[in-house]
């Protein structure tokens, strides 16, 4: 389609749209990760992601639309084989999760990091997230210093945050407003979208309900 055939559809314009892939072990938090930035408020009753979680908001930045789409993959890797190469495809940015109370997600981060290096992304923005630093405590949670040395190794700012805590709501804008800022300067990207499109915010194949427990900490 030409550019002047575009301009004669009414209610067309063109906008900037990054994908963003959030990557990280099953119950480390991504889904309220993504629900409380694209919703701002916290996902009561979560439940494991079967697939993909799609959601997206529009920002602006230097008084343009930059729309972000979130793309929340399962953890599980049984849930994920059929659907890895959908996650991929056309990603600008990654997000990296792993929950600081529990070290073996923090472990995780060399073979996420792996299949991120197999689909050609270690020169995409990526950023390191600790979440649920509202859960245990001080002395189960995973040091930062431990963290940082890793976010380092990958060349990856580090953020630890919480998807439950209102206090903590700032934190979890500045992780994907920092990754607009540096795709919005780095790739300008365009792509035809509709004004005023009232489509899904959110995409879910098949979930599976996770039975919750007095002992399990609410943002997983």
């Amino acid at each position: 389609m030409s550019s002047s055939a575009n301009e004669s559809v009414p209610g067309l314009k063109q906008k900037k749209v990054f994908k963003i892939i959030v990557l990280g072990d099953s119950g480390v938090g991504k889904t309220c990760l993504t629900f409380r930035f694209c919703e701002g408020q916290f996902l009561d009753k979560s439940e494991a992601t079967i697939g993909v979680d799609f959601r997206e908001r529009t920002i602006k930045i230097r008084n343009e639309d930059i729309k972000l789409q979130l793309w929340d993959t399962a953890g599980q890797e049984r849930f994920r084989k059929s659907m890895v190469q959908h996650y991929y495809r056309n990603v600008h940015a990654v997000v990296i999760v792993y929950d600081i109370t529990k070290p073996e997600t923090f472990h995780s981060i060399a073979s996420w990091m792996q299949e991120i290096e197999s689909h050609g992304l270690m020169g995409a923005p990526r950023v390191l997230v600790g979440n649920k630093c509202d859960c245990g405590t001080p002395e189960s949670r995973l040091a930062t210093t431990y963290a940082q040395r890793l976010a380092d190794k990958y060349g990856m700012p580090l953020f630890e945050t919480s998807a439950l805590l209102d206090s903590e709501c700032d934190n979890v804008e500045s992780i994907f407003m920092t990754l607009a800022h540096k795709l919005y300067s780095k790739q300008p990207l365009r792509v035809i979208s509709v004004e005023g499109e009232l489509g899904p915010r959110r995409v879910t194949l098949s979930r599976q309900k996770r039975p919750m427990r007095n002992d399990t900490c609410l943002c997983s």
